[in-house]
């Protein structure tokens, strides 16, 4: 029995490290084509990059067609991929995971609220009057769980795991609210024929998992169709994606074991972390900054986004954590300090691509894309420095860690 014991827990923790050597590997990739993006924006290559980003890509069977330039396929098809896995990672782990149990969900879930709830209440503040761009709320309430474990990669042991799977779990709960915020406040005009087809499809795919369907084929084809119906719907085709995530088996027949869902979530975890979000950022981040002066980010579209990940994320999360632990109703992630968790709450506001793709939501306009793009990477910089920095002299200074919050 401890044998078994003992491998079920090797089995989590090996799965755990591997998803956090992805993300971070993933997040300095995705440093890197941030850093290209801005270079063809700033240089003789703008053109160039632009009209990349316009090629028009069609897809037609007889008189159906899905067709749009290469930056929204990017945007509403590739992300679309990205929201699966999102949903992938949320249902295994309310279901078996770090927000399977009451002790385990309370902490990183109110965190990831406050990590919302804070920076939308600063984004409305600095854009109170400002009826044109209210819209934008919910950017500064997203974190880029790739970005800021890529981050924390760069202090290697000296930030206990136990952090990073904290930083982990707030950034699903983040994950899951964006889910909610972009079903019900970035919805177009309706179809009604092409969302009683998405309906259909969702029957279908909730069949499958009724029937013990395992092979991961069906699933796909249901929702490639599924895609098309809620891309045409004027819902964002982003949440077909986690729809069929949610339909994905997490049991298996098979003697061996080997669960759809972790075979389909480890099979998409490499594509999106070095394929799709770094495709993402290189086609987003973007910014020219031929004319932009420093009054452009006293605007209150930049200024209210920059703020709201750099002091909101930071003030939400650790502020939420710390009424819960002084209350006694949680506790800190075993062996961190205090100062760690201030660190961490600061890497929550790096929101880049999750802020990014909320951002194209919000304004379909031009006009908006510069201070949209400025303010994402003026506070996404600021969190990603200030949450190194004090991680760092965290690191240096060890502190014991109280057992419990209330000492």
């Amino acid at each position: 029995m401890g044998t078994v014991t003992g491998n079920a827990i090797r089995k989590a923790t090996d799965g755990i490290a591997d998803f956090l050597r992805l993300e971070s590997a993933g997040g300095l990739l995705l440093v890197a084509a941030a850093v290209l993006a801005l270079i063809c924006s700033n240089s003789p290559l703008r053109q160039a990059y632009d009209d990349l980003l316009k090629i028009p890509v069609e897809v037609r069977f007889g008189s159906f067609a899905v067709a749009k330039p290469l930056l929204l396929w990017i945007n509403d098809g590739f992300m679309a991929i990205f929201f699966l896995l999102v949903g992938l990672e949320v249902k295994r782990e309310v279901i078996e995971g770090e927000l399977s149990t009451p002790a385990q969900v309370v902490l990183p879930v109110v965190a990831g609220l406050g990590g919302m709830v804070v920076p939308a209440i600063i984004y409305l503040v600095f854009n109170h009057g400002h009826d044109a761009t209210l819209n934008g709320w919910a950017i500064p309430t997203a974190t880029d769980i790739a970005f800021a474990l890529g981050i924390l990669s760069l202090l290697g042991d000296r930030v206990p795991v136990s952090l990073k799977i904290f930083l982990t779990a707030v950034a699903i709960a983040d994950d899951l609210g964006a889910i909610v915020i972009i079903a019900l406040f970035y919805t177009a005009e309706l179809s009604l024929p092409m969302l009683f087809l998405a309906a259909v499809a969702i029957a279908v795919l909730i069949a499958l998992n009724m029937q013990n369907v395992t092979r991961i084929a069906p699933y796909v084809i249901v929702g490639v169709i599924l895609w098309v119906f809620v891309l045409k719907s004027g819902v964002h085709a982003t949440l077909a994606g986690v729809a069929v995530a949610f339909a994905v088996p997490l049991k298996s027949r098979d003697t061996e074991g080997h669960p759809p869902l972790h075979q389909l979530e480890h099979g998409l975890h490499p594509w999106a972390a070095f394929g799709i979000l770094p495709i993402f950022a290189f086609a987003n981040a973007g910014v020219s900054f031929a004319g932009v002066t420093v009054t452009a980010l006293a605007e209150p579209l930049p200024l209210g986004i920059a703020l709201g990940l750099f002091v909101g994320k930071l003030v939400g999360v650790c502020g939420a954590s710390a009424a819960l632990i002084r209350l006694g109703l949680a506790r800190l992630p075993e062996g961190t300090q205090w100062s760690q968790l201030i660190g961490v709450s600061a890497l929550c506001g790096v929101g880049f691509t999750m802020s990014l793709f909320i951002g194209s939501l919000a304004f379909e306009s031009p006009e908006y894309f510069t201070p949209l793009r400025l303010g994402v990477i003026v506070g996404s910089t600021l969190s990603g420095v200030t949450g190194y920095l004090l991680l760092r002299f965290a690191s240096d200074h060890p502190i014991r860690s109280p057992s419990h919050g209330a000492n």
